[in-house]
């Protein structure tokens, strides 16, 4: 008795194991996590240190060197780039994909603090943060008033709301954008200064001595203790304004008689607006291993408990939620996993033309299906995405089986069998072919779970879900399927009407392909040379076909990152980028749209447009980009580049290529190098924006010291430098409090008496003898240009090439363009490297191409152990470069490109195809061993009685996946390139297989006449 023979005749057995499937997998299914793609750990630590008022080659060489040096030892880091401007120095440390988070956190702090004692004095503590390197956040709220001042507003906030948003689970940081914090600003006159007689440093020392913390403790009696609180220290503009800073005869000079005391902001760099209203961002940063949609989730729950305790006069909005394309893109590929089921389930009909019949397989499609969930759920993975995409194309696996077995069952009852006596022998005939495909699925996709990378993180859950599928679409198949057939079939072989017609068409197909097939069996010679020219195509096609890591998807929003003049500042900036709003409100489809200025700089500008749901619109974000990018370059005084959302995670910030050149070499010889390859990139016609980041155009004025005068005053550097450190540099000198919460103590020259370099010649240094003496004694003007940021990558010097591609260019043909002339342009001692989306493609764009091989090999050696021949796998496997031209030939045609969704889909191929070989070849051997006939014979008739399955297979698979090429909404993009290559590779790989199989059968395979009659081989296939 075979294995399947227990379960046609013990029904129950087969139900109890069919229903364990089904609740255990219903119970899993409810317990699988819900995110965009499977959990990736992509961390990036920022080391954060400011130094007012010092220069760019101070901050490089006394902060941005030293911490480089000290981190760049720590375990598990990717690469290190490092960016110092006047007054401030951010490192970020990129970890390798997966790298444990905390684990770098703490290895970071720890290297940081072992050079801290290095830093100038003048310097601020370096800041800390862990994140995932998104170039935006997750989500971003807004807060406005038309009465409350930024101070006001932005105190609120940090006393209020970030407390309450940073406590929500998975928020790493709720960061204030465009905030004016409060501080003390102490705006000092030097001509009233000088005439006092006094010093910046003389205010800066009576500040620190008036405005001081005291921790006096207490008294203790015998019985009683008291606590003691001096109040030291000041809190008030008006307490600041009567500070003392000077004793003359007999008279006091007051802190408000040399400054303008108020309680301001800590900077007014920086300012954010949206829809044309001022207001203040805060923007939520998930942790690197925090699941977005729990935290977007987590926030808009917290929010009407927010907004209820605002006071009245501040509003709330959530401006921006990059999960709400998340949500819609889930429930997208939910709505397909219907569609397709409902027409795989109709197509089948269409093919056997009984209810009873279509029963079998439409309760295989969600028995499998539910099954996998169990598996999923036990290796740790979540519904995704990409999981959810693995479902779609489940549908078209899964039912492939059931097919098989319903029309071998139903094939022996039309020859005059009983239901069940057809169920088991058709189930013993195919209890091997079965296993066979089975396995040989599982082999194509457990190479892609091995792969590492982005591309393995991302696909493993993918393939190990379609695997799992496949398992136990194999269990029911021998299991339910033969019992199911047995009891439905039973007493139902006389057909008529709609059936009848069937089995007469595909009766006169039947014969109408055996004798085309015959006829091309007497002329293989052609078939083998037409197969050999396919073959040799597929290698031009792939190379001409456009290459990227992943389409563009219409995420609802574009961004815009603008650059003004190196010398702009925060009021210049803010004239000219008010100017998009107008531009925003002409674009019909427009929902929200926001500004946030000095964002990474204070000549930098991020914009952003955010557009209706994809349900209100008919127009792509893609149709409208290069719009919008012709709009936004014509307003003048700022240079503004367009770009969508990166579509996969980890892509980290900066436009989609990212070229980074690095040396040893000074920056004004890095600038020639750069400028160079910058002007070829844009005379190119590849790219619709290009940008060098090294920009040697910032004003700088050298303040150059008469030493020998300064000496003969009794002037001493320090006395020159502290005085223009206090007057110009904007650090805070101490700290006050107000209402339990500390704030900087900041003294500076006010705006209009530092207009311009020539007012520092104005400003007065005591000398030795008390003598006010004018700066412009000791000191004289020296203009230059500086770069704009002393960038490093790898701790070298670097100059980055950022560009967007025009519409229609791969960014496999921006990045070989800069590769071949960066080859040419670089002297011997420049190297080249990639940063953000470039640096995933070049990482991960050929990853599965050779896994693809690999799992060419994988499943041939399978198919070997299987059929016991190194020669009947090949027979098997030709026709899958038939259907991978099929396929790459409407990707070479720019229906789609070469992205690793339309690789899966290619690698998915091999198992699809190949099964229908495997129902030919091992038919035909059987048909050798258990009636004598020769190859020829064999394999007319074996191809010509498996044509029904093999067709109606192919019609499921394709059919399938109609709903992903018909698709529309978010991630629609991605959907349609993974369905293109399955249907068209499906459809041209099968009309290769009833061909081209049987010939190269007629070629290869051995004959088996000789063990026809042997015991292992009794019983007929037919």
């Amino acid at each position: 008795m075979k294995l399947t023979d227990i379960f046609i005749e013990r029904p129950v057995l087969a139900t109890v194991l069919s229903l364990l499937i089904l609740v255990v997998g219903l119970r899993a299914l409810f317990d699988l996590p819900l995110r965009e793609y499977p959990r990736i750990e992509t961390t990036v630590i920022t080391i954060t240190t400011a130094y007012p008022g010092a220069s760019a080659d101070l901050v490089k060489g006394f902060i941005t060197t030293p911490i480089q040096q000290a981190v760049a030892s720590a375990e598990g880091i990717d690469y290190v780039s490092s960016k110092s401007t006047p007054g401030l120095s951010v490192i970020s440390v990129n970890m390798r994909l997966g790298y444990d988070p905390n684990t770098a956190l703490t290895e970071i702090m720890s290297k940081v603090a072992q050079v801290s004692n290095q830093l100038p004095a003048g310097s601020q503590q370096p800041v800390i943060q862990k994140g995932t390197g998104r170039g935006t956040a997750l989500m971003y709220l807004a807060f406005y008033s038309t009465e409350m001042t930024p101070q006001q507003v932005t105190d609120y906030l940090t006393r209020v709301v970030q407390p309450k948003l940073q406590g929500i689970e998975g928020v790493a940081q709720a960061q204030i954008l465009g905030g004016k914090t409060y501080a003390m600003r102490i705006w000092l006159e030097p001509d009233k200064l000088a005439a006092y007689g006094l010093t910046p440093q003389d205010v800066v020392a009576a500040l620190q001595a008036n405005n001081y913390l005291a921790a006096v403790g207490g008294t203790r009696g015998d019985f009683v203790q008291v606590d003691l609180n001096a109040r030291t220290d000041l809190h008030t503009p008006a307490q600041f304004r009567e500070l003392v800073v000077k004793r003359a005869d007999g008279a006091l000079i007051r802190l408000g008689q040399v400054a303008r005391v108020e309680l301001g902001a800590q900077s007014y760099d920086s300012n954010v607006s949206f829809n044309g209203l001022r207001a203040t961002f805060i923007g939520i940063e998930p942790t690197p291993s925090a699941n977005p949609l729990d935290v977007a989730t987590g926030v808009r729950k917290a929010m009407p408990g927010i907004q209820a305790q605002l006071p009245s006069a501040l509003k709330a909005r959530i401006v921006y939620d990059s999960s709400t394309y998340i949500s819609d893109a889930i429930r997208e590929v939910i709505k397909t996993i219907g569609e397709a089921l409902l027409i795989v389930v109709a197509v089948i009909f269409l093919f056997l033309g009984s209810l009873r019949a279509v029963l079998v397989p439409a309760i295989t499609i969600p028995l499998s299906m539910i099954g996998a969930a169990a598996i999923m759920l036990w290796l740790g993975y979540s519904l995704n995405l990409l999981t959810l995409l693995a479902m779609v194309l489940a549908i078209g696996l899964v039912v492939d089986d059931a097919i098989i077995v319903v029309e071998n069952i139903h094939r022996h009852m039309e020859s005059g069998m009983r239901a069940t006596q057809a169920a088991i022998l058709g189930a013993r005939e195919l209890a091997g072919p079965i296993m066979a495909m089975s396995f040989t699925l599982i082999a194509v996709f457990a190479p892609i779970g091995l792969v590492g990378g982005l591309t393995g993180s991302l696909f493993s859950e993918f393939a190990f879900t379609l695997a799992a599928a496949v398992f136990i679409s194999g269990i029911v198949a021998l299991t339910l399927s033969p019992m199911m057939s047995a009891r439905l079939f039973a007493g139902a072989q006389d057909k008529r009407g709609f059936a009848a017609r069937l089995d007469h068409l595909f009766g006169w197909l039947q014969s109408a392909y055996q004798r085309r097939l015959g006829r091309t069996l007497d002329y293989r010679p052609v078939t083998y040379l037409m197969a050999l020219v396919v073959l040799a195509s597929i290698g031009l096609l792939y190379a001409g076909a456009k290459h990227e890591l992943a389409p563009t998807e219409d995420q609802g929003i574009l961004f815009m990152s603008a650059n003004g003049p190196q010398d702009a500042t925060p009021q210049y900036m803010e004239a000219y980028a008010n100017q998009f709003y107008k531009i925003f409100s002409n674009f019909p489809d427009a929902d929200r749209y926001f500004v946030v200025n000095g964002m990474g700089g204070v000549n930098n500008t991020i914009a952003g447009l955010a557009f209706k749901p994809w349900s209100e619109r008919g127009t792509t974000i893609m149709s409208y980009m290069p719009r919008l990018q012709r709009e936004v370059a014509g307003v003048a005084g700022l240079r503004t580049v367009v770009f969508p959302q990166p579509s996969l995670p980890g892509a980290g910030q900066g436009l989609p290529v990212q070229f980074v050149i690095t040396t040893t070499a000074d920056y004004r010889a890095l600038d020639e190098v750069a400028r160079a390859l910058e002007q070829k990139a844009q005379a190119s016609g590849l790219f619709a924006y290009v940008d060098n980041d090294l920009k040697i155009r910032r004003p700088r004025v050298d303040v150059v010291v008469d030493r020998a005068k300064a000496a003969s005053l009794g002037l001493s550097m320090q006395d020159i430098g502290g005085a223009l450190t206090s007057l110009l540099g904007g650090n805070y000198v101490q700290r006050f409090s107000i209402e339990g919460r500390s704030y900087e103590v900041i003294p500076q020259v006010a705006d209009r008496l530092r207009a311009n370099p020539d007012l520092l010649k104005s400003y007065y240094v005591r000398s030795a003898d008390g003598t006010m003496v004018p700066l412009s004694a000791v000191v004289s003007l020296k203009g230059e240009v500086e770069p704009s940021a002393l960038n490093q990558f790898q701790q070298l010097n670097a100059a980055t090439i950022g560009a967007v591609m025009r519409p229609g260019q791969p960014i496999s043909a921006g990045l070989d363009y800069l590769r071949n002339e960066a080859k040419r342009l670089m002297p011997a001692d420049y190297g080249v490297s990639y940063a953000g989306e470039s640096r995933q493609y070049v990482e991960e764009g050929n990853a599965l191409l050779y896994t693809f091989f690999f799992s060419i090999v994988l499943i041939y050696l399978v198919l070997a152990a299987l059929f016991e021949s190194f020669r009947d796998p090949v027979t098997i496997l030709v026709t899958v470069p038939m259907s991978i031209c099929g396929a790459l030939i409407f990707i070479y045609l720019g229906l789609a490109s070469v992205n690793i969704y339309t690789q899966i889909g290619l690698i998915t191929l091999i198992g699809l195809i190949s099964k229908h070989g495997i129902l030919i070849v091992r038919f035909a051997n059987e048909l050798q061993q258990a009636e004598g006939l020769d190859k020829r014979a064999a394999v007319e008739r074996a191809a010509a009685i498996r044509l029904r399955p093999i067709l109606m297979t192919t019609a499921a698979m394709v059919v399938g996946v109609v709903p992903l090429m018909l698709a529309g909404g978010p991630g629609a993009v991605s959907r349609f390139d993974l369905g293109l290559v399955i249907f068209t590779g499906m459809l041209i790989g099968t009309l290769f297989t009833l061909f081209v199989v049987p010939a190269l059968y007629m070629l290869l395979a051995r004959s088996h006449q000789a063990d026809a009659g042997s015991p292992a081989h009794q019983a007929s296939p037919a």
